[in-house]
């Protein structure tokens, strides 16, 4: 089976040095390996950013969209062969701004894929523009006075939406990072896995020791049930911070925030998908009938 090396293609990465996508690309490479998969087992879809650079990093099959519609071009792949694990890269511009509905609606679908978003938290590939999830009065190139709104809360959206596995991580902790992917892809519906991803270009106030000292883990938070939508909830409102506040005047929670088991899937409402269907013509199909109509 591929190994992290495999899986690197003989290009080099061309994301800024220190760049947290360095991070992400790393724990999914040792997810990937770890869980054993064929080149053929799983297909990647990349949106438009910094992140679908990674198109040309990662040695898979897959496919490089078109700005904010990797989900739907997803949904697509994951429908038409139910046997690929199809896993998605997205940007938090990319997912949440240009293809938000999408990102609403193939929650509520609860198709059988994996969404992994690069949280930075800025439009890091066009020179550090604001983003859905910018933090509110943020000073940005588009946004000199300072963003107005509050920012997007992904997980809070998935979690409401009806994603049945919501999850954030922190390119700074890979060890981490690898086991929300390794559960996230193993999940049966569609999988969140909302990751922090530092630009150490454009984004000086969302750093790697700002989320350091600032975040914890769910699965290390006494009485914390992931079955709990509502609970789910709430802990995705901690998100929401002033730029200025103090490590402890603001913490913010990464693991798993929700997760149901045996969900009815939208491939479970479409028998049809049992197989590829490619796989469903087993006999050649005499077409001369119809070729001559068109003769």
């Amino acid at each position: 089976m591929p190994t992290v090396n495999d899986f690197e293609k003989a290009l080099t990465p061309t994301w800024c040095p220190g760049c947290g996508n360095f991070g992400m690309w790393r724990a999914l490479k040792e997810a990937l390996e770890e869980l054993g998969w064929a080149y053929e087992d799983f297909a990647v879809v990349w949106g438009i950013g910094c992140h679908g650079n990674g198109a040309d990093f990662l040695n898979c099959q897959g496919f490089h969209t078109l700005h904010g519609r990797a989900l739907p071009v997803a949904t697509g792949i994951a429908l038409s062969n139910p046997d690929l694990h199809v896993i998605v890269e997205m940007g938090d511009g990319d997912g949440y701004g240009i293809g938000g509905n999408h990102f609403i609606h193939s929650c509520r679908r609860n198709v059988r894929m994996t969404a992994i978003a690069h949280n930075n938290q800025i439009y890091g590939l066009t020179t550090g523009q604001a983003s859905p999830t910018s933090d509110q009065f943020m000073k940005t190139p588009s946004t000199p006075g300072g963003v107005v709104e509050e920012p997007v809360n992904p997980v809070g959206v998935a979690v409401a939406q009806g994603a049945t596995f919501v999850a954030r991580g922190f390119a700074g902790d890979i060890p981490h990072l690898k086991e929300l992917y390794k559960e996230a892809v193993a999940h049966d519906g569609f999988a969140l896995v909302d990751v922090f991803q530092p630009c150490v270009t454009w984004n000086k106030v969302n750093t790697f020791s700002w989320f350091r000292d600032r975040v914890y883990k769910l699965e290390e938070t006494e009485g914390y049930d992931p079955t709990d939508r509502t609970m789910a909830f709430e802990q995705s409102m901690k998100t929401f911070h002033e730029l200025t506040c103090a490590p402890d005047e603001c913490r913010v929670p990464i693991g798993v925030f929700y997760r149901e088991e045996g969900s009815f899937t939208y491939q479970d409402g479409l028998p049809q998908l049992d197989r590829p269907a490619f796989k469903r013509a087993y006999e050649p199909r005499d077409v001369s009938e119809a070729m001559e109509r068109f003769g």
